[in-house]
């Protein structure tokens, strides 16, 4: 087995990892990256839920992007010292199933029923990822002794 070289033997890229780490197994931020997860494969399987699977642009881009966010959301559970930096995309694929009844025409028009699914599965993906980086901020601050004003958990 090889170990780590370079930059990856830094003690300050040590200790931020364990300080994600410590930030990524409270409640608060396991509980967070669980509805992700659960938003995720929702978003990957809306297509045959609400019935849009006839546009095959569209059920492509949700099945896709939907798995995407399952997997980074099981990454930042699992290992969040590891994969904080990939963090930003739950929030940035949010956005993307925001747009993309818009966005992919693959299909034909987007029905009421594709854009209500897709705007609103999109806002709370968005919203997890971004309370997810939310949380990792404040407990970094917090771990670094700043005062922010916000107490999440039992931090």
């Amino acid at each position: 087995m090889v170990g780590p070289t370079g930059i990856e033997r830094h003690p300050d890229i040590a200790e931020l990892r364990q300080t994600y780490d410590r930030a990524g197994s409270t409640a608060p931020a396991q509980v967070l990256e669980g509805l992700s997860f659960l938003a995720g494969l929702y978003l990957a399987l809306s297509p045959w839920i609400v019935g849009f699977f006839r546009f095959p642009g569209l059920t492509i881009s949700n099945l896709i992007t939907g798995l995407v966010i399952s997997a980074l959301a099981l990454g930042l559970a699992s290992a969040f010292g590891r994969t904080y930096g990939m963090g930003w995309l739950i929030p940035l694929l949010g956005v993307w199933a925001l747009v993309s009844p818009w966005v992919v025409r693959g299909g034909g028009e987007a029905t009421t029923s594709t854009v209500w699914n897709n705007v609103v599965t999109g806002i709370v993906i968005f919203a997890l990822g971004a309370a997810a980086l939310g949380m990792a901020q404040v407990y970094r601050r917090h771990e670094r002794g700043e005062r922010s004003g916000h107490r999440l958990g039992n931090w």
